[in-house]
């Protein structure tokens, strides 16, 4: 086995213009509803490049775009990843609702269901990452539709914000193993 070389990898990844394009998104949209770390934004920002999410709403305190703690991790991701800005989290699942995606608090909940769970049908969805100390709030929860959650094994209730939405999000791609050439800008399959 070789671990392949930068140039090569790169070779294979999108131009920054075209992972920018709106079209053939994978159908998530994340909602960090007062995120506190720009870091764990950043982190968020990167990853949801990596799945090619549809947006990225912040919400309330979230920081957001320009701000250079965040592009420290996001690596310039916030150029690729749409996002946009609300007020109040309520108002970003409103736009969410609007554009007809299912709801979900990344939340342990009376009634989460594990993310291993999610079939197609679930989607398109908006998955609501909560705050690092408090979670999602309970004006977000109140207008969920569902809340999903990752099996804990050890003795710790939880993960990093970031982490935990990244696992969460590449369960969500798993969903979609088979069509995965649905969200690679046609230029490139």
């Amino acid at each position: 086995m070789r671990r392949l070389l930068h140039a090569e990898i790169q070779s294979t990844r999108l131009e920054e213009a075209e992972a920018a394009l709106l079209t053939r998104r994978f159908p998530v949209i994340a909602i960090l509803d007062n995120i506190r770390s720009l870091y764990n934004v950043g982190s968020i920002f990167r990853t949801s490049d990596g799945a090619r999410i549809e947006t990225l709403f912040t919400t309330g305190y979230t920081p957001h775009p320009p701000r250079k703690e965040i592009e420290k991790t996001a690596l310039d991701a916030t150029r690729t990843i749409p996002h946009q800005h609300f007020d109040t989290v309520v108002e970003a699942i409103a736009e969410a609702q609007k554009r007809g995606f299912t709801i979900a608090a990344l939340e342990l909940t009376e009634q989460s269901r594990s993310v291993f769970d999610l079939k197609q049908s679930d989607f398109p969805l908006a998955i609501v990452i909560g705050n690092e100390i408090t979670g999602v709030s309970d004006e977000a929860l109140q207008r969920c539709d569902l809340a999903i959650s990752l099996p804990m094994l050890g003795a710790k209730h939880s993960l990093n914000v970031a982490v935990a939405y990244g696992a969460a999000l590449y369960q969500c791609v798993s969903v979609f193993q088979n069509e995965l050439d649905r969200f690679i800008p046609v230029s490139n399959i």
